[in-house]
């Protein structure tokens, strides 16, 4: 009888996957996943909850492989367990269509928890779902039933530590206590250009401790004896994250180029896979793997088995407990609570019937009082700058280390670190996040915003202070090319309300939307109520709509607004209607919503017989011009603000009711 195969032959299939299909793509990154092959053999057939069968199931573990480059680890890993990626696919790695794709992209294959690329960003998805497990157990589980109950398992390289966004989410997930949170730092000292000493010289293991951290120092990441009895440490301290200092070596096995920044980024070469195939003890051919190593590798019964011994508690506790095993299936589904459009559709009527002026960051807040009671998914926060971004709504608890049964984060100063762990809160499942800052410090998030719209995550982004209507704190603080940089996101879908009922129909549209992340852009400054007829109600959510005209028929001009700015159209259309004027004013808080809309109602709205054409935005000028075209005229920003009050900073930079009214009178 043949003896099981061992831990080194094992962690070798993986070194020759990941060689062999760096080589034939002559494109990728073998180092990291040569290097990091035992660390992963040890997890992924000791420790790691998953069934391959169904990738989905809920209570499985979470791994993220954060140093997304060595994306060839986790697809040999995916392979040789069982998952949906087959043979062909790894070879044809980096390949057009290919699942397989150069890095991780979430949805390409199944056994993806993320997309990671951009370093620093898969750590900071793996803390999103380590503190989603945290709050959903504090949440649902009950004594004698613990149906949320797993690990976050992360891989991340020097790379990671390096990016700041490191900083500001292990400091959160230390204060949080995220104790099922372990993360591997594959400690290879190397880079892209080389030895990393020349500029990375932090002292990684005291970084952490001060964070809260447990951590675990020099693990020789090449025994598996070390790998698992550190393992085994992390999984018993239930009350600290745990980092896994792995002293590795890169591009592990090649006798030339182990060790060396030749192997982080490049194929190793025909010549030099031979003899590290030879070093290893890898007598096969180019991705045959024997099958005693498949055999031991395969997951499928085992990951089978455990889910249905969860699938058995589960039961168990829905028969205690249903209607909370009813609500926790709803909101893993992502499904919204029955009569959830009903009561919206009643709220944005109530707004439009009390015609209340208000800033359009508190009408935000009262959308969260209306619509929060109904949805126990939320999970708010803001980046410090809750009492102005209005993110706090009546029903907020707070969600500490303590206490994880809450439905608010206090993220502070940290906007790309919330961002990217609300990334991987709505990875994880059964919540819905929402987080708050100023328009203009979207820029510090700008990645883990582009991260959301590329993997299709219902992020709510609750953006304040929209203009250079916020005042006295200056340009710096001013949002510019912020709203066009939004709008241009592919799948962003973005909204800048101009009064109460646009932005109840727009947190309405957010929660709904399912295939991608929703801007909310909100004002500092008080918006009146437009009124509307109920015809002109339902229109609102389409984006764009014809909120007045001043005669009948086709209009004499078009005026295109949106946010703050819609009154000042409207008083222009007045002024010019007083002298004779046929003057639609077109209100667009979505212009992706408006142009998902069919070209007949685009043309009803927008008629491409009227040449002349205005829009007006507080916001950078050029975004409108594929909507008034070259011989129209945008009154709005062409540079950046100034510190002074709102009312004089509109009148200094032009944007104003005459202003627009001249800008008609000159295309008429």
């Amino acid at each position: 009888m043949s003896s099981a195969p061992a831990s080194r032959d094992l962690a070798n299939a993986i070194r020759a996957l990941s060689m062999d299909a760096v080589q034939q793509a002559n494109s990728g990154h073998p180092g990291a996943p040569m290097g990091m092959a035992d660390i992963a053999e040890v997890l992924w057939r000791g420790f790691l909850k998953h069934n391959p069968g169904n990738p989905k199931w809920p209570d499985r573990d979470r791994f993220v492989l954060s140093n997304g480059h060595g994306s060839m680890l986790l697809y040999s890993l995916l392979h040789l367990t069982g998952y949906g990626v087959s043979l062909e696919d790894i070879k044809n790695f980096r390949q057009l269509g290919s699942p397989t794709a150069g890095h991780p992209e979430y949805g390409d294959a199944p056994g993806i928890e993320t997309t990671t690329g951009p370093l620093g960003q898969g750590i900071a998805n793996a803390v999103g779902m380590a503190l989603a497990e945290k709050v959903l157990a504090a949440q649902f589980n009950r004594e004698g039933h613990q149906i949320v109950d797993h690990h976050t398992y992360c891989f991340l390289g020097d790379g990671c530590m390096m990016e700041g966004i490191s900083h500001e989410v292990a400091s959160l997930a230390g204060t949080l206590g995220l104790g099922k949170l372990i993360a591997f730092y594959d400690d290879n000292g190397i880079s892209i250009d080389g030895e990393v000493e020349g500029w990375f010289t932090d002292d990684t293991v005291e970084r952490f401790r001060a964070y809260g951290w447990q951590v675990i120092p020099n693990v020789d990441g090449h025994d598996p004896e070390e790998i698992r009895m550190a393992v085994e440490t992390a999984r018993k301290n239930s009350e600290q994250p745990t980092l896994i200092c792995c002293k590795t070596i890169i591009g592990f096995g090649s006798p030339n180029k182990q060790g060396k920044e030749e192997s982080h980024g490049a194929a190793l070469g025909e010549d030099e896979i031979a003899l590290t195939r030879e070093a290893l003890g890898w007598q096969h051919g180019p991705f045959e793997i024997p099958e005693d190593i498949r055999q031991a590798w395969d997951a499928c019964d085992t990951g089978a088995g455990q889910e249905a011994e969860w699938q058995a508690r589960f039961d168990a506790y829905r028969a205690e407990f249903p209607e909370l095993a009813v609500e926790y299936q709803r909101r893993m589904d992502g499904k919204l609570p029955t009569g959830f459009d009903q009561a919206a559709q009643a709220f944005i009527k109530a707004c439009q019937e009390k015609g209340e002026k208000v800033a359009s960051r508190k009408a935000s807040q009262n959308a969260l009082d209306a619509y929060g009671p109904l949805l126990p998914e939320l999970l708010g926060g803001s980046a410090d700058l809750a009492g102005s971004n209005n993110t706090l709504w009546k029903g907020c608890k707070a969600v500490n280390a303590a206490d994880a049964s809450g439905n608010y984060v206090h993220y502070g100063v940290r906007e790309f670190g919330m961002t990217a762990i609300m990334n991987g809160v709505c990875l994880h499942g059964g919540l819905r996040p929402y987080g708050g800052t100023f328009l203009v410090f979207m820029e510090y998030a700008r990645n883990a915003v582009r991260m959301a719209a590329l993997m299709h995550q219902p992020n709510i982004l609750v953006y304040t202070h929209d203009s250079i209507g916020l005042g006295e704190d200056g340009p710096t603080h001013q949002p510019i090319e912020q709203l066009a940089n939004l709008r241009m996101t592919p799948n962003m879908s973005t909204w800048r309300p101009c009064d109460t009922v646009e932005t109840a129909v727009a947190w309405k549209h957010a929660l709904q939307r399912q295939d991608g992340p929703t801007a909310l852009i909100c004002s500092r400054q008080g918006l009146p109520c437009m009124p509307r007829d109920e015809n002109v109600l339902v229109q609102v959510e389409k984006g764009g709509y014809t909120l007045l005209q001043t005669g009948e028929g086709t209009p004499d001009a078009l005026i295109i607004a949106t946010g703050s700015e819609v009154e000042l159209a409207v008083k222009a259309a007045e002024s010019l209607g007083a002298a004779g004027r046929n003057v639609r004013v077109v209100s667009m808080p979505s212009v992706d919503a408006f142009l998902s809309q069919s070209a007949d109602y685009q043309e009803s709205v927008l008629p491409a017989a009227v040449r002349a054409r205005v829009a007006v935005e507080a916001a950078i000028s050029d975004y409108w011009y594929r909507f008034v075209g070259l011989d129209g005229k945008v009154v709005g920003m062409t540079g950046f603000g100034a510190s002074a009050p709102a009312g004089d900073l509109y009148k200094h930079f032009g944007i104003t009711a005459e202003a627009v009214t001249e800008a008609v009178e000159s295309l008429l």
